[in-house]
């Protein structure tokens, strides 16, 4: 089958694990259903065309799916074919990962537009946005600071965090965790992944992160890890020291909302086009039946049971773990439908056309 053929339906994925300087994954074996142990390849990039920003290089392509089966590298195939699979869209502009912490992830914040407009040239900032999938014990989350703070005291605190590793933790607001849980983490927002939680998380395409920490569980952070090529000072701009408490934790949890319900499926809004302009994810339960998939281009991640996807010219099994893009010209003519019950994340792109 042409590639062309294959754009007339989901588009499936090599594995795609990418190094970070924290450890885990073992949740992984339960939720892609293979041998995957705990180690510095911690997250899966969906469907991605977005390249990973690593100290050590591991390859031209390092963080870029590629088509199953085939040569095809992902931010290739959307250059050669941007109507086909995007149809008006410039870009698609979203990326999806799934990762697992097994250890606290460092203190960090992400840029805005306009601070990435300015020291990146980049067009993305990156809000994102969490849904917790499973969890280890104890497992948490660090959201907001815990009271008001400036950013001189928040500089003191990294240089101390240099000889004592958890300097920076009272600081911020801990946060237990459960399956189900939704956040939406704006740019700019302070806060830090604990140890025991695989997340869906949801963002815009970049890899800007500022984690001015010095220690990583063992790992030593070197400066290009910490500051990304900025100097401190200018890096610690990207926090925002003018929200904390209840205030900040309660900017980033998320109710799930029902856009539509019936015997047969429940569709429900986790994060929302008036939470961000940047993305929305929407959740959908089949209990047995069959719905058309309308939403293309977007990046489907099935969460939990398994069910069968027909298209065109094909048909596929899938399962929980299983993930592929809906290209623009699939919309209307892809079914997913089930004998028992599944499950699936729909996470779509910028609410912007162009």
């Amino acid at each position: 089958m042409t590639i062309e053929e294959r754009m007339n339906g989901p588009l499936f994925f090599e594995k795609n694990r990418v190094f970070r300087i924290y450890t885990g994954g073992a949740l992984f074996a339960d939720f892609f259903g293979d041998d995957s142990s705990d180690g510095f390849f911690p997250e899966e990039w969906v469907a991605s065309s977005v390249k990973a920003l690593n100290k050590e290089s591991r390859g031209e392509k390092e963080g870029v799916s590629r088509v199953e089966g085939t040569r095809w590298w992902f931010d290739d195939l959307l250059k050669q074919y941007p109507q086909a699979l995007l149809g008006n869209r410039s870009e698609f502009g979203v990326l999806t990962k799934i990762l697992d912490s097994a250890v606290r992830l460092p203190v960090q914040a992400h840029p805005d537009r306009a601070y990435s407009h300015r020291y990146f040239q980049s067009d993305y900032g990156k809000a994102e946005s969490w849904v917790v999938l499973a969890t280890r014990p104890g497992a948490k989350l660090y959201f907001g600071f815990k009271k008001p703070l400036d950013k001189a005291v928040f500089s003191a605190a990294v240089e101390q965090s240099a000889h004592e590793k958890e300097a920076m933790v009272p600081l911020l607001n801990e946060v237990p965790v459960k399956p189900g849980d939704v956040f939406f983490v704006p740019a700019r927002m302070v806060h830090a992944i604990g140890e025991g939680c695989l997340i869906l998380e949801v963002q815009e395409p970049s890899d800007f992160t500022i984690q001015p920490e010095h220690w990583c569980a063992d790992y030593r952070l070197s400066e290009q890890e910490m500051y990304i090529g900025l100097p401190k000072e200018t890096a610690l701009d990207v926090f925002d020291f003018s929200v904390s408490g209840e205030e900040a934790i309660a900017l980033g949890r998320r109710s799930p909302q029902i856009l539509e319900q019936t015997k047969e499926v429940v569709r429900e809004s986790l994060i929302s086009y008036q939470d961000t302009p940047c993305f929305a994810v929407e959740r959908t339960t089949l209990q047995h039946g069959s719905v058309r998939l309308t939403q293309a281009p977007a990046v489907y991640v099935v969460t939990g049971g398994q069910g069968e996807i027909t298209w065109k010219n094909g048909a596929r099994a899938v399962r929980k773990g299983d993930y592929f893009f809906l290209p623009y010209q699939a919309a209307q003519t892809t079914c997913f439908s089930t004998k028992e019950s599944v499950q699936w994340v729909a996470c779509l792109p910028p609410e912007s056309t162009v």
